[in-house]
C-alpha cells in the first residue's frame, strides 16, 4: 500500500507542476491574444483567446483542484477534498460550452456582414499562439495525462487551442492573399466545434463519476464474475463500484459464501486478486456465511 501512495505522491507533483507552468504560459498569451483580436478586428483571434481563457481556467481549476485533492482527510470529510478535482472538471466543461454558443452567435453576425480584418497583424498573432499551444502541450505530456481526467481534459484543451491557432492563421492567409473576409467568422466556428467537442467530452466524464458511476475502463460483470471464479465463493450481492474521483476507484460487495470456509482467507484471496487483476486498492468486502440470510437483509448478523 504504502508504495501506491508514494507513486500517486510523485504523479500529484509533477501534475502540478505541469500545470502551473502550461497556466502561466496560456494566460500570459491569452490576454496578447486579447488585445490582438480586438486591434486587428478578428473574430478568429478573439475565439482562440476565448478558447485560451477557457484553458487557463481549466489549468487554473485543475491545480488548484489537486492542490486541495492532497489535503488530508477529516472527521467532516472523510475522503478529503478529492471530489473537488471532478467539481472544476464539470464547471470547465460547462463553461466551454457557454463560451462555444457565444462564439457562434457572433460568427453568425459576421457572417451577415463580414468586417474588415488587419490579416498580417492576425497571422503574427495566430502563429505565436501556436508555438504557445505546442509548448503549453510539452509541458502537460510530461504530467500522467493517461491517469488523470483534470490533466487529460487540459491537455485536450491545449490540443483544440493548437487547432484553433492553425484556423487563425489559415483564416489570416485567406484574407491576406485572397481579401476573403469570410475566413475569418468561418475559422471561428471551426474553433467554437472544437471547444464544444472538449467541452462535452469532460462535462459528461465528469458528470458520470458525479453520478457514482463505474469506471469507464472496468467491466463491472466481469469484476463480479472474478470474484465468483473463487471456489469459495458462492455469490456476490450489493455490488458497488465507483469512483471517488478521476484516479481513484472503489468498490464494495458482500460475499456469500460457504459455512464452513475461514472469513479472512476468503477475503485476502478476493482482496489480491481485485488488486491484481484491476488494480483495486480501495475495497471494501463483507463476507456472508451461506444459510445465514438475514445477514444481506441488513438485520442483525452474528
Amino acid at each position: 500500500m504504502g508504495h501506491s501512495h508514494t507513486h500517486g505522491h510523485h504523479h500529484g507533483s509533477s501534475n502540478k507542476s505541469a500545470l502551473k507552468w502550461a497556466f502561466f504560459l496560456i494566460f500570459s498569451y491569452m490576454i496578447v491574444e486579447v488585445i490582438g483580436g480586438l486591434v486587428t478586428n478578428s473574430l478568429a483571434l478573439l475565439s482562440d483567446a476565448g478558447h485560451m481563457l477557457s484553458d487557463a481556467a481549466a489549468l487554473g481549476l485543475s491545480y488548484i483542484a489537486l492542490t486541495f485533492g492532497q489535503r488530508a482527510a477529516s472527521n467532516k470529510k472523510t475522503f478529503g477534498y478529492k471530489r473537488f478535482e471532478i467539481l472544476a472538471a464539470f464547471i470547465n466543461g460547462m463553461t466551454l460550452i457557454a463560451i462555444s454558443m457565444y462564439i457562434f452567435f457572433e460568427a453568425y453576425q459576421r457572417l451577415m456582414n463580414p468586417p474588415e480584418v488587419v490579416s498580417t497583424g492576425m497571422l503574427i498573432i495566430s502563429s505565436l499562439g501556436l508555438l504557445v499551444n505546442i509548448a503549453a502541450a510539452f509541458i502537460l505530456m510530461r504530467g500522467d495525462k493517461d491517469e488523470n481526467l483534470n490533466v487529460r481534459s487540459a491537455f485536450l484543451h491545449v490540443m483544440g487551442d493548437m487547432l484553433g491557432s492553425v484556423g487563425a492563421i489559415a483564416a489570416a492567409l485567406l484574407i491576406m492573399f485572397f481579401g476573403w473576409n469570410l475566413a475569418d467568422p468561418i475559422a471561428s466556428i471551426i474553433v467554437a466545434v472544437l471547444i464544444i467537442i472538449s467541452g462535452y467530452r469532460v462535462t459528461k466524464d465528469s458528470f458520470h463519476i458525479l453520478m457514482e458511476g463505474a469506471p469507464l475502463n472496468l467491466d463491472t460483470q466481469e469484476v463480479k464474475n472474478t470474484l465468483l471464479s473463487l471456489r469459495e465463493v458462492k455469490d456476490v450481492h450489493d455490488f458497488h463500484v465507483w469512483s471517488i474521483t478521476s484516479d481513484f476507484p472503489a468498490l464494495s460487495c458482500h460475499l456469500v459464501v460457504h459455512a464452513d470456509v475461514n472469513d479472512q482467507l476468503v477475503l485476502s484471496k478476493a482482496k489480491k486478486l481485485l488488486h491484481d487483476e484491476y488494480h483495486l486498492h480501495h475495497v471494501t468486502i463483507q463476507i456472508d456465511k451461506d444459510g445465514a440470510e438475514t445477514c444481506s437483509s441488513g438485520t442483525h448478523c452474528n
